[in-house]
């Protein structure tokens, strides 16, 4: 899964030689930022040593997400259109506390290049997220962004520390599932 050095002299705009050298060594990039005062916001990026359109078709399969994200219970299709119903319920534990959340999302295609997931309802005031891929080396680059606000009042840090530490290790999860495939 490493680059050459040659190819890390075809930079990809907005990332630095260094990034991408990570990058090509399976690193997962992540950078939070405030979203609302309850909320957080996260972009993570990773290398996929596998082609774009595999990966794609991949990531569309929407129930499978449940195999990326281990917090991810449930993910399914309610309506295939030109929007996609997507329903998903996570649950998460804590110390002594077990917290479920569910969303409905209208989910926007880009056939090989981008999905958005928009916020229908569910148990957050505000959910978006992006994921891009861009063709990156004999791979992919997935950008996965989402900023979110949960509508129980936890404040704005833990919010960000939480996405901090849980979305490269599901990214990781995520890679391992696509590139066994």
């Amino acid at each position: 899964m490493t680059l050459s050095f040659k190819d890390l002299n075809n930079p990809i705009p907005d990332l630095t030689w260094s990034q991408q050298k990570a990058l090509s060594q399976g690193e997962v990039l992540v950078e939070t930022r405030s979203h609302s005062s309850w909320g957080g916001a996260v972009t993570a990026q990773m290398y996929l040593p596998i082609a774009r359109s595999s990966a794609w078709q991949q990531l569309i399969d929407y129930p499978r997400w449940v195999e990326y994200f281990p917090d991810l219970t449930k993910s399914e299709v309610l309506h295939q259109g030109q929007v996609k119903h997507l329903y998903q319920v996570a649950q998460k534990s804590f110390v002594f506390l077990t917290a479920q959340v569910e969303i409905y999302l209208n989910v926007f295609e880009v056939e090989g290049k981008h999905i958005q997931f928009r916020l229908e309802k569910g148990t957050f005031n505000d959910f978006t997220a992006d994921l891009k891929l861009k063709d990156f080396d004999n791979g992919t680059l997935l950008t996965y962004s989402v900023q979110a606000t949960p509508n129980i009042p936890i404040p704005t840090i833990f919010i960000q520390q939480g996405m901090q530490m849980e979305l490269p290790r599901n990214m990781r999860q995520m890679r391992q599932v696509l590139c066994a495939a």
